[in-house]
């Protein structure tokens, strides 16, 4: 060969060898992690480094973005299989270019760009979320966290869900709220990655106190987190509101957009939708509230069902929006709420009348009560749509649970979805043009809670389903209405079982 010629090969593979980044330090100087590469498309190599006596990962990367169905950023990883942890300390290097550059803590099907996967995602704004996509090449979704900047984060997964942790410095993990169900199958990846939000751009990030931990099984009882939380229907971007190591439900959106009300421990209590410490409303006597509460149309009172008085039977009263004493409205039960008219002259209730559950219909000043279904079988969950017109409900007739609808007197009863689940708790977007539910695999009975759920969404122009979002949920998690005012969002409960 032609020395020119063998120069020329020889800087070509030079060239090659130093753009290669997979594995290009030893596994020994990456402890705990096996290797590092570039994930997806970037233009500008990445790097990872590892500082013995400072103990921490210095990592760099270029990468448009981890989101959508495709991922760009560089990646330090080892194979794992199991339930397994992954915290970091992160500190981003300089100013950045994008506020959105991210650092993660992360899990991983793959070293694919399109993986399933699940991450905690510091953004250079200080803003922490969860990220996952649930399927290869799914779109990407997020739950916010209600803290900003927190100096420790970790990803924990055990069993299908992941779960978000973060710290103060100096303080012990505490979960953040929400959790996503992530199917990993076998060996997979964790490990620790960061992207710059730029393709034209690199970015630093340091991570100490790196930790990947195999957790055993847990002989405690599992201890049950309640997290109340938004989501944004265009997006499906959901927002942690309220985290609390009990069990809360049922949350109503107030109508000035600014609160949102739920029960817990038989009484109700209302929170800023931007998050904050939840205040109680005065209920009287009123001191064992279930989950059927809702906001009358002018605001000014709220509909509770409470069984203080009968102790096995719940009946319906009213009671001031800034708390007072109840006023009854059903002598008879077991009555509970779940509508108001628009008008908001008549309340609609779930009554059990010899043996069966139907929907009825009283006036809002109290009165006699009408029967407005009658099929065998358990008829729930009645909410109005926006003009009045219509009571939206679901029932169990045609052999599992269903939506439909009727007119407001109970006439034209007709079905809405017509599929294999068992579908729950329609609520009518304020502009009418939504319909949310909540739906269960076709094995579970009634309406348990703590189980893997699904919101979904009807476009109800065409009566296209969407799915909004998974979540370990039921009982509890979307009773009542729960709609924005500007039909935008959506509040709901999720459930933790946390060893």
């Amino acid at each position: 060969m032609p020395k020119a010629l063998f120069l020329k090969t020889l800087a070509i593979i030079l060239a090659l060898a130093s753009s290669l980044t997979f594995a290009a330090d030893s596994p020994a100087s990456l402890a705990p992690f096996e290797g590092h590469t570039d994930i997806g498309t970037t233009l500008h190599p990445g790097s990872a480094t590892y500082d013995a006596t400072a103990k921490a990962f210095t990592l760099s990367a270029a990468g448009e973005n981890m989101w959508l169905s495709n991922d760009a950023f560089h990646f330090v990883w080892k194979k794992i299989s199991g339930d397994v942890a992954v915290n970091a300390d992160i500190s981003f290097i300089g100013q950045g270019v994008n506020e959105h550059r991210k650092a993660v803590v992360m899990v991983r099907q793959s070293l694919d760009a399109d993986s399933p996967y699940a991450d905690v995602a510091l953004h250079g704004s200080g803003l922490t979320s969860l990220q996952y996509r649930d399927a290869k090449s799914a779109l990407t979704h997020e739950i916010q966290a209600n803290i900003s900047a927190p100096a420790r984060i970790r990803l924990l997964r055990r069993g299908r869900y992941a779960t978000m942790w973060l710290a103060s410095k100096g303080q012990p993990f505490q979960m953040a709220g929400g959790s996503v169900p992530v199917s990993l199958d076998g060996t997979f990846y964790i490990g620790i990655g960061i992207c710059s939000h730029d393709k034209d751009v690199v970015e630093k990030a340091v991570f100490s106190n790196v930790e990947v931990t195999s957790l055993p099984a847990s002989i405690a009882e599992p201890k049950l987190y309640s997290t109340l939380e938004t989501i944004a229907i265009d997006s499906t971007d959901r927002r942690v509101v309220y985290l609390a190591p009990e069990r809360f439900e049922a949350p109503n959106w107030t109508r000035d957009g600014a609160s949102l009300i739920f029960n817990r421990k038989g009484r109700l209590e209302k929170i800023p939708v931007a998050g904050g410490t939840p205040a109680l409303i005065d209920t009287g006597f009123a001191l064992h509230c279930n989950n059927d509460h809702g906001i009358s149309p002018d605001s000014k009172t709220i509909a509770i069902s409470d069984q203080t008085k009968d102790e096995d039977n719940s009946h319906v009263y009213i009671v001031p929006f800034a708390g007072g004493s109840p006023r009854e409205v059903t002598p008879n039960g077991p009555s509970y709420w779940h509508g108001w008219s628009p008008d908001g002259k008549t309340l609609a209730f779930v009554g059990e009348r010899n043996g069966e559950f139907d929907i009825y219909s009283i006036p809002f000043e109290g009165g006699n009560e009408t029967r407005l279904t009658t099929a065998k079988g358990l008829d729930d969950g009645p909410d109005y749509s926006p003009d009045g017109q219509y009571i939206y409900f679901n029932s169990v007739r045609t052999g599992h649970m269903q939506i439909w609808r009727m007119k407001a007197d109970g006439s034209a009863q007709e079905q809405i979805t017509h599929d294999e689940f068992n579908n729950w708790f329609p609520h009518i977007s304020p502009d009418g043009q939504w319909m949310v539910f909540l739906t269960y695999d076709r094995s579970v009975e009634g309406h348990p809670e703590d189980k893997n759920v699904m919101l979904r969404l009807m476009k109800l122009s065409d009566g296209k389903i969407t799915i909004l979002t998974k979540l370990f949920g039921g009982q509890g998690t979307i009773n009542v209405p729960s709609w924005s005012p500007d039909s935008t969002q959506l509040a709901f409960v999720s459930y933790q079982l946390i060893p």
